[in-house]
């Protein structure tokens, strides 16, 4: 492993632990992209969870946060982002803040990113977590976000963290030409995850990056929740 796709951050006081996860789960698998791993590296996984899962944070796994939600296994959000291509000038949107480590990721690879949440309680906790640790580019937003946020759009690139039964259509009409859209999409038991770009042209190109497993993605252009089984 090269040494300088290292970054330091003198404000996680599990570097070790970080720098181990990034050489058995990021690096030894196929994440490639400098910008990614350098992002990984900068950001304290276990400043994102309950404190009472904060030994587990830098193992290859997901952990549950409030409101029965989750915090993907690190290799997972590594390979999202990667499939995003993201350049330094890009806005991203993300839909499902969750803890809010996901976004504090894109963020050191993109100029904005703007996040949406359903649950209050997880938007409320991403945002002090953001706040004390210096995120400064990242805006939450409270609401349903299998809509979007059109008044934001376009999108050089979306990312959704739950997994929906199809692409919810807002998304496609808020993305970008030339913009990337990477989404879990199946049933209740597993999904594949999504990558569509859409060219200059307009046209919509999608590749399988692979067998997934999310929490549901409720709303109007996802699942009901009513209709929910137990996706934990």
């Amino acid at each position: 492993m090269a040494n300088d796709y290292y970054m330091k951050d003198t404000s996680n006081d599990r570097q070790a632990e970080c720098e181990w996860m990034i050489r058995t789960q990021i690096m030894s698998r196929d994440i490639t992209n400098e910008a990614v791993i350098n992002s990984m590296l900068s950001v304290p996984r276990h400043k994102f969870v309950m404190e009472d899962k904060q030994e587990l944070a830098y193992y290859d796994t997901a952990l549950e946060i409030e409101e029965e939600q989750t915090i993907s296994q690190p290799y997972i959000v590594a390979l999202m982002a990667q499939a995003l291509e993201l350049k330094a000038n890009d806005k991203v949107l993300e839909i499902g803040t969750g803890s809010g480590y996901s976004a504090a990721i894109l963020s050191r690879m993109a100029r904005k990113v703007i996040t949406i949440e359903r649950h209050d309680l997880l938007a409320e906790l991403a945002k002090e977590r953001f706040r004390s640790q210096g995120y400064n580019n990242i805006d939450v937003l409270v609401g349903d976000g299998t809509l979007g946020w059109s008044e934001k759009a376009p999108f050089d690139a979306i990312l959704v963290t739950a997994g929906g039964p199809k692409i919810p259509i807002p998304l496609i009409e808020q993305l970008a030409l030339g913009g990337r859209l990477v989404i879990p999409v199946g049933d209740q038991g597993e999904q594949h995850l999504l990558r569509v770009k859409k060219t200059i042209d307009g046209e919509l190109i999608e590749d399988n990056l692979g067998a997934v497993r999310f929490v549901p993605l409720i709303g109007t252009k996802g699942w009901n929740q009513d209709d929910v089984g137990n996706f934990s």
